[in-house]
């Protein structure tokens, strides 16, 4: 008989499912640390290769973390944290997140100045006996050049759940990373997660006008990302410092837009020189963003996420804030896509990768929630003999279907024609976030009597579409490595247009997006439901071991 194994889910991340329970120290802090044996340089920009005109290929804005017990073949194209944080011309780190391991997080560095690099650790564990934060005081105590820093958290139930580093370097460079792992061992070995790395960013020179904020420009993000960090010291100073250093870099190189929720009440507002946060954001945001809304294009939109909090027992939430925030129009469908404890068993890590991967249905408010998401649900892996039947034949392959997803993504699509697949498809938008499907992560529906919104957690994301890289550009998916396949040798001179005589106009550039999971999505069979860690399963997983809440 399997034997059984106990594990607590107070090392995952579930944006307030927990309510006032105290966290313990998640059990991977203790497991050791293998570095990567071959450094990976990042690259100061998307990948870029230019086809014969008029066409030209960027590669994807955001990638994927390398999966350890994947073969290479899957893992084309990835990052490690060495990959990261591994650059000896790194002189300053800070890094928020909502689990931390400290000696993980300095075996990243390069060896030659793991100890001179001054690293600041942002968290959200604000109560002085929580063991979390005393595990972090302890393991911080071991390094002189180790900082903690506790995130004003004035909402009962919300996190600090943000993911990410701000690195300064010796060559007056910074570079912001926005990601989604917890920054322990276990996030950065068999999960699926992602990021998006800016270009290394300048100092500002005296005589450069950063012009004005626009949605998608730098001088927006630039403006949103300071603002954010701002809300840091409403009660004492926190990111002062940081904030500061940072106005004095050229933001102008991004290309995106910034996502992000801080606790509080916020007013929204409509002027692109003031900041929303939470769902009043990503309504700003997309704003800008042309979309294709009309049935023959079937647009639909993927909520991929590795958590669902308490939404309320109807789907007034769901449907007239969230969904509406993302573009319900009537020609819409929207997918969750989110694992059944089916998909957990056969995952790397098998029903330890459960321990991240958060819903509730046992209560009669929670058992209605999922009477009404059901409908949405999809399958992360895509392959379960009990979901509705897909073509497996046309099954776009991301490589990614046995690594437990703890990566967050929203993703608009259309089919550029009637008669096109469902894998034939053109990205609209795409969002990397470390926002989960909750009140807590994205804010109430908006007050009746003030133009205001009440949001919990700490998130940061960022949103990306095609016309960021030109007026004639399309985003396409991507599967096992961050660019497109080469055109077709005739695409070059399909407007009768030969290499030697092309003049410079009309070109079309399409834009790689890395999917973390395979396309097309498969439904939920009828008998299916989600992943709950707070369930016992009997069912041994494929090691053996069953799973006792």
């Amino acid at each position: 008989m399997a034997s059984a194994r106990k594990r607590r889910v107070s090392d995952g991340d579930e944006d307030g499912q927990h309510d006032n329970q105290q966290r313990s120290a998640p059990q991977s802090l203790t497991h050791p640390i293998s570095p990567p044996r071959k450094k990976r340089r990042l690259p100061d920009t998307p990948t870029e290769a230019k086809y014969h005109p008029p066409f030209k290929s960027v590669g994807s804005p955001f990638q994927l973390t390398k999966i350890k017990d994947l073969p290479a073949g899957l893992n084309k194209d990835t990052y490690t944290l060495r990959d990261v944080l591994g650059d000896p011309l790194i002189s300053e780190c800070w890094e928020f997140n909502y689990l931390h391991d400290i000696d993980f997080l300095m075996s990243a560095f390069d060896e030659d100045v793991r100890s001179l690099v001054k690293v600041h650790v942002v968290h959200g564990f604000w109560k002085r006996e929580d063991p979390n934060r005393l595990a972090l005081q302890e393991s911080a105590a071991r390094f002189n050049n180790v900082t903690l820093h506790a995130a004003f958290l004035p909402e009962m139930f919300g996190t600090h759940h943000s993911k990410m580093f701000i690195l300064l370097r010796h060559d007056d460079t910074a570079q912001l990373v926005i990601h989604t792992a917890n920054l322990i061992t276990r996030d950065w070995t068999n999960m699926t997660q992602g990021a998006w790395f800016s270009p290394r960013l300048p100092l500002l020179k005296p005589e450069h006008d950063e012009g004005r904020p626009r949605i998608g420009n730098g001088a927006k993000f630039k403006l949103d990302f300071l603002n954010y960090l701002r809300a840091y010291d409403t009660k004492r100073p926190t990111c002062k410092d940081i904030t500061t250093k940072l106005m004095k870099y050229d933001f102008s190189s991004i290309n995106g837009s910034l996502i992000s929720s801080v606790p509080g009440r916020h007013t929204v507002t409509q002027s692109t020189s003031s900041t929303n946060f939470g769902w009043a954001a990503m309504k700003s945001a997309l704003a800008a963003v042309p979309i294709h809304s009309t049935i023959e294009h079937k647009p639909e939109v993927a909520i991929q996420i590795s958590s669902i909090a308490t939404l309320g027992p109807t789907d007034s939430w769901l449907k007239n804030t969230f969904l509406h925030t993302l573009g319900n129009t009537p020609a819409t469908t929207f997918k969750v896509v989110f694992p059944t404890p089916d998909e957990i068993r056969k995952s790397l890590d098998g029903y330890m990768s459960g321990g991240s991967i958060h819903t509730k249905t046992q209560s009669p408010q929670q058992v209605k929630q999922l009477q009404y998401l059901k409908p949405l649900f999809h399958h992360w892996a895509n392959d379960s003999a009990s979901g509705l039947p897909i073509n497996a034949s046309k099954v776009k392959n991301s490589g990614r279907k046995r690594a437990a997803p703890h990566i967050k993504t929203y993703i608009r699509s259309h089919r550029p024609t009637p008669e096109s697949s469902e894998t034939d498809i053109h990205i609209d938008w795409a969002l990397l976030t470390s926002a989960n499907l909750s009140k807590q992560a994205w804010g109430e529906a908006l007050s009746a009597k003030e133009n205001t919104v009440r949001i919990s957690s700490y998130e940061i994301g960022v949103l990306v579409w095609p016309g960021l890289y030109g007026e004639n550009a399309v985003m396409k998916p991507a599967f096992l490595e961050d660019a497109l396949p080469p055109p077709e040798q005739t695409r070059g001179d399909g407007d009768g247009k030969g290499k030697e005589d092309y003049d410079g106009k009309d070109e079309v550039v399409e834009v790689a997006l890395r999917m973390p999971y395979d396309l097309p999505l498969q439904p939920y069979g009828p008998g299916e439901v989600p992943w709950v860690a707070t369930a016992s399963h009997t069912e041994p997983d494929w090691m053996g071991k069953i799973w006792q809440a």
